[in-house]
């Protein structure tokens, strides 16, 4: 599929490099033209580059690697450009003392979706760290990573679960828009663990068959 990258930074690298890889069709747009440029370049010949304009016309399905703040006006800049697009939200709105930055009001997913009313925004991706995203593939202890996507249109998520298997994950559905805050917060709670405790959140929740309870032994 053809895919229009909003930002030059670490997530658009580690992403789109690997969507390259997967044969899919990129497209790196910056506010900066030349930062596009680089980026373009060492993902790879082939992959377009230019302004955020022209990445929201190329692509089917859009990423938005864009911070936290800057993304809703980006998108709203472009609103009809992208009316019925699939956008994919991999920001975390998280500030100092890893603090959720959209506690009280509506998430990073919802902010784009509100200043873009006709696009499909799905929220993925935000759980990891970029170098997460440039192994090939994440796999854990002989398990590959599962990806939790959450959106409220099928066809999107559709595109958004292919994406993710290209990468050699798994697709979780973890609902609909509305709990993309649960996404979010989530990585707010995972990255203090992990920087700040240096705690394995592993280890914080029990296998699956331990979920709801030990399994009692029948007699």
């Amino acid at each position: 599929m053809k895919i229009g990258v909003l930002g030059t930074g670490n997530m658009a690298d580690a992403l789109a490099t690997q969507w390259v890889r997967a044969g899919h069709e990129v497209f790196v747009g910056g506010r900066n033209e030349q930062n596009a440029q680089r980026l373009a370049t060492r993902i790879g010949s082939g992959v377009g580059h230019g302004s955020l304009q022209a990445a929201v016309g190329y692509g089917e399905v859009i990423l938005a690697a864009l911070p936290y703040g800057a993304g809703a006006d980006i998108v709203q800049e472009h609103q009809s450009a992208l009316k019925g697009k699939v956008l994919l939200d991999c920001a975390n709105p998280i500030g100092p003392d890893f603090r959720l930055l959209t506690e009280g009001g509506p998430s990073a997913a919802h902010r784009l979706a509100a200043a873009a009313p006709g696009v499909h925004v799905v929220k993925a991706f935000n759980l990891c760290h970029e170098d997460v995203w440039r192994m090939t593939p994440p796999v854990f202890d002989g398990q590959p990573l599962s990806v939790p996507i959450c959106g409220d249109d099928e066809a999107a998520l559709a595109l958004a679960r292919t994406l993710v298997r290209d990468m050699g994950c798994e697709p979780v559905a973890g609902g609909g828009l509305d709990r993309a805050g649960l996404l979010e917060a989530t990585a707010a709670l995972f990255i203090g663990l992990w920087v700040a405790e240096q705690a394995d959140v592993r280890a914080i929740a029990p296998p699956l068959a331990y979920a709801t309870g030990p399994r009692s032994e029948s007699a």
